[in-house]
């Protein structure tokens, strides 16, 4: 899969709706989940997901909302529901103990799933994650309060609004051709009301229920966090990694919140040394 022919070729009828999803590398390697944020899918991991895999057996997948996944009204999309579709992905593909790699909203998932729905990992690698209150921009948070009224932007308005806000991800900027890529899901008839779904739905008392919980995991945890994040400022990365025991804070420098594109050589080599580790 070249970068610009990524493309999920497998699907899961989940609880919260259709997940495309995918695996690359050899079968018998060890296996590794990523998860992606928000408003994002598993295209940002691209990069990463290819080195990794040519040593581990790397499962990628699109949040039900978001990405390749089915986008349809009504649908739960919220941080209990993806939890919940994490939990039944592991079961699907029969992995007992996977690495897990997540980033941003992803990271809230997995960390639901292990805490509430008992998922068990080998280690779990967290990349700017939503996971300390308080959380969400005050454009996210706008748009929470008001998304039926953004619902009736003109596509044009829409997709400007969606480029600027993507954009706003990443540090030194992102390439055009990349930036594309990420709105590109959002600009279609299901895709525009999917992205102010699932701005709706994020609620911080998912994060609530269980930030009180951290200090029991018990697995190796890395927090990865681009220092100049104005997403989620570095020091609630610092304060994540207090607050799990034994976890390794590992800042990365030059890099935004999309950590990913902004220095994904950086970030995949702390992974690697992460995730050799625990094998």
């Amino acid at each position: 899969m070249a970068s610009d022919d990524w493309k999920l070729t497998r699907t899961f009828p989940s609880s919260s709706g259709t997940v495309r999803w995918d695996r690359l590398g050899p079968p018998d390697g060890p296996p590794v989940v990523l998860l992606h944020g928000t408003p994002f899918s598993s295209y940002v991991w691209r990069a990463v997901a290819r080195s990794l895999a040519r040593d581990h057996q790397v499962f990628v997948w699109d949040m039900p909302g978001y990405g390749a996944s089915e986008k349809a009204a009504g649908q739960d999309v919220s941080l209990a529901a993806q939890g919940r579709v994490l939990t039944e992905l592991l079961g699907h593909w029969g992995l007992t103990e996977p690495l897990v790699v997540a980033h941003d909203f992803g990271g809230a998932v997995a960390l639901r799933a292990h805490l509430l729905h008992a998922a068990r990992y080998r280690a779990l690698a967290l990349v700017d994650p939503v996971a300390l209150a308080p959380w969400g921009s005050p454009f996210f948070r706008l748009v929470r309060e008001h998304a039926e009224v953004f619902e009736q932007l003109p596509p044009a308005l829409h997709g400007a609004l969606v480029r600027e806000y993507v954009s706003s991800a990443s540090s030194p900027g992102l390439h055009p051709a990349v930036l594309d890529r990420l709105v590109e899901p959002w600009l279609d008839d299901p895709g525009r009301p999917a992205f102010y779904r699932q701005i709706a739905q994020a609620d911080q008392r998912h994060t609530d229920e269980i930030q009180g919980r951290y200090g029991e995991i018990g697995i190796p945890v890395l927090v990865c966090w681009g220092e100049d994040d104005t997403w989620i400022p570095v020091a609630k990365g610092r304060e994540l990694a207090a607050l799990v025991p034994g976890a390794r804070f590992e800042p990365v420098t030059g890099a935004g919140h999309l950590v990913q594109e902004d220095a994904p050589a950086q970030l995949t080599a702390a992974l690697l040394v992460f995730l050799q580790r625990q094998l």
